[in-house]
């Protein structure tokens, strides 16, 4: 049976968000991500990007080109609650969905032409959604998720696109080989040193030359080039890692703030952990200096979401980086192959003590704050992110905390 693969993408997702709430905002060019110098574009309007600035682009490059932009520093809490508006109305209409990150679905419609038609069923899909949460939303329709992925890329903004089968290689060929999924800048370069450019020219090349120039990368470039790809829609699962990142206004050599900030980061990634009912096996260190040069180590471990087994691993992994005494530019910390389960006590280490010094401390942060008992070592840290990385929410607002 011919498959039926949906790609649905909304359309500058933070920045629509944005505008349903400040309706001020409308075609005005926007800009969302960190509003000092050195913050990220995380996303921006249409209108910005005909200044040619476009996301992860260097904020004060942004502001640059875009003078009159205006510029957001975003709610995560916001964009959570609108992206799960959507998944509730996909959930509600399809049989098989994949979230593929908070803005992006593929569906499997495999079969439904029986019944509706595909491409009906998703254009009834999109003005679902578009009526439903005001949020503009484009798609692909083909035989699979590389063709309709690169389809939904075309169609926007705000529009659709429906690639027959048969027709996959003429509909890829005219384009750009940056639009092929995971092409990055480093490997879009490396082809344009060859001479490729076009979609076209890949078509045209044998599959080995490929695969000896770019490795197995290169034989899957060729495939995603010639309109294969038998990569199945996964069903929706929930996360697998949780993170947070600090850059820092001035490159600093401070150890006492850095051990500071990393404590509080980690401490407070740990009080997720345990506000979602996860545990996790293993912890990544990341920094970066002055130089842009970028270091992670990671640690396995035993299933755990408890301070005193966890910030010491941190710690110790940032104590193993951080040799160069350089400038510091970033610092991050990631807790990756979670599983949902409570702490697991160990019969040598832990004790009733500290089992029940940690539901204290719970119990105080989920009435007043993630931030109402900390570590005195992590008091300097005035900004690390307080949003529930599961669903988006935010922390009880203490009467004096500024909104």
């Amino acid at each position: 049976m011919e498959r039926s693969i949906v790609h649905m993408d909304l359309d500058t997702f933070f920045v629509s968000c944005e505008r349903l709430i400040d309706s001020r905002l409308n075609n005005k060019p926007v800009l969302i991500g960190g509003t000092s110098d050195r913050g990220v574009v995380a996303s921006c309007s249409y209108e910005a990007r005909k200044y040619g600035v476009h996301s992860a682009m260097p904020m004060r490059m942004a502001k640059q080109l875009c003078p009159e932009a205006i510029v957001l520093r975003g709610n995560s809490g916001i964009y959570t609650k609108y992206s799960k508006l959507v998944t509730d109305v996909i959930k509600d209409s399809v049989p098989l969905y994949e979230k593929s990150s908070i803005d992006e679905f593929y569906i499997d419609l495999t079969g439904m032409d029986q019944f509706f038609g595909c491409h009906q069923l998703a254009s009834e899909l999109r003005t679902k959604i578009i009526r439903e949460t005001g949020l503009p939303i484009s798609f692909g329709l083909s035989a699979n998720k590389t063709v309709s992925k690169i389809a939904t890329g075309e169609a926007k903004p705000n529009n659709e696109i429906k690639v027959n089968v048969g027709t996959e290689k003429p509909f890829l060929a005219p384009l750009s080989v940056r639009k092929i999924p995971m092409v990055g800048e480093k490997t879009y370069n490396s082809l344009c040193d060859l001479g490729i450019k076009r979609i076209k020219t890949v078509q045209e090349m044998p599959i080995n030359m490929m695969a000896r120039v770019f490795g197995k990368h290169g034989t899957s470039i060729w495939k995603k080039a010639n309109g294969i790809d038998n990569t199945p829609v996964i069903r929706y699962h929930e996360r697998k890692s949780i993170s947070t990142e600090r850059t820092f206004e001035k490159d600093t050599t401070d150890v006492t703030k850095l051990k500071g900030i990393i404590t509080a980061m980690a401490e407070n990634l740990i009080y997720q952990l345990r506000r979602g009912d996860k545990l996790t096996a293993c912890i990544t260190f990341k920094i970066r200096y002055s130089d842009f040069q970028t270091y992670t180590k990671q640690k396995r471990i035993p299933y755990s979401s408890s301070d005193h087994s966890i910030l010491p691993i941190v710690m110790e992994l940032y104590e193993s980086l951080y040799q160069r005494r350089l400038l510091v530019r970033l610092i991050g910390v990631k807790f990756s192959h979670l599983v949902r389960g409570g702490h697991q006590i160990n019969l040598f280490e832990d004790n009733d003590k500290i089992l029940n010094l940690y539901q204290a401390m719970d119990k105080m942060r989920e009435r007043y704050g993630d931030r109402a008992v900390i570590r005195a070592s992590g008091m300097g840290a005035k900004s690390i992110s307080r949003w529930n990385p599961f669903s988006g929410e935010p922390p009880p607002l203490l009467p004096n905390r500024r909104r």
